[in-house]
């Protein structure tokens, strides 16, 4: 069934961005029962369990290291869910998808401060692209105020770019399972802490808000992170990093079809810069090395 892991391991990771690309639409709705802290709570607490069962006895195998670099991600990890979920409460999920994904283009400037690797060039080219486009997307039309919900959003991409840079640091060869396990765990504690001290917990919430978080826990948690995991074991990294940046062209595309979001053709133009910024961070330099060596 899996002779072509190849072409397997493409599916995984298009399904992962698509389902990734459906949860804006779905946690906005969810918001409009449940408070940012709730949701996010329960959402990471059930992901954490979907993680750490399967890892079972694998979690004694972790060292301290792995186990403060998991703890250390999964508050990155919660800082960026709050305000990312909070910035979707003030704009639309077609414009927290593509700004979200803004954090790819960030990565590489702050492993630069961290670690003193230069960008490429293709990094720099993607920031100038990336901030043009943010400009078109987040700025009305006088491109003189800019949209709390925006500004949220984008607040997000900082605390993404921590969480992957620890990654590298940190994970090494630990089981994937039991450092994702921790991390959701450790991002659960934070956001049952805000819930429990900063929300009134939640009341006469319908069963359609539930089915929307427990879909957010079990599909765009758990079940993309198997997706994700598998799927890059059999596709080149600019393969993939192209497949999984298409989570933001499905959230602006189900915004549009099942929420109602209206794309002018700035917002649309922004769009198009976002996306085409973020696959030249993430896979410019390696597909243009491919393309030199098709023309030798």
């Amino acid at each position: 069934m899996f002779a072509n892991k190849g072409l397997w391991g493409r599916l995984a990771l298009f399904t992962a961005a698509l389902i990734w690309g459906t949860s804006f639409v779905v946690l906005k709705s969810a918001l409009g029962d449940v408070g940012t802290m709730w949701t996010l709570a329960i959402r990471f607490s059930l992901a954490a369990v979907l993680m750490l069962i399967p890892a079972g006895r694998k979690l004694k195998k972790m060292d301290r290291r792995s186990f403060k670099g998991a703890v250390l991600m999964g508050f990155c990890l919660a800082a960026a869910y709050v305000v990312q979920t909070y910035g979707l409460v003030f704009t639309s999920p077609g414009k927290n998808a593509f700004l979200t994904s803004t954090y790819c283009v960030l990565v590489p400037f702050m492993a630069w401060g961290i670690y003193k690797r230069k960008p490429s060039v293709f990094n720099i080219c993607a920031a100038v692209l990336c901030v043009t486009g943010i400009g078109l997307v987040a700025l009305n039309s006088g491109f003189d105020e800019i949209n709390i919900g925006d500004i949220l959003t984008l607040m997000c991409g900082i605390f993404y770019s921590l969480q992957i840079i620890m990654m590298e640091q940190y994970i090494g060869g630990c089981d994937s399972l039991s450092i994702t396990g921790v991390q959701f765990s450790a991002a659960a504690v934070v956001c049952w802490l805000g819930a429990l001290l900063f929300e009134a917990a939640p009341t006469n919430v319908p069963m359609s808000a539930w089915t929307n978080i427990l879909y957010l826990s079990v599909m765009c948690t758990g079940a993309c992170f198997f997706l994700q995991a598998w799927g890059m074991r059999y596709t080149p990294s600019a393969t993939a990093a192209m497949l999984l940046t298409l989570e933001a062209v499905f959230g602006a595309l189900i915004s549009v079809l099942f929420y109602g979001e209206v794309l002018t053709p700035k917002v649309f133009f922004g769009f198009v810069l976002i996306f085409v910024a973020v696959v030249v961070s993430e896979a410019g330099e390696e597909l243009f090395a491919k393309h030199l060596r098709k023309k030798s």
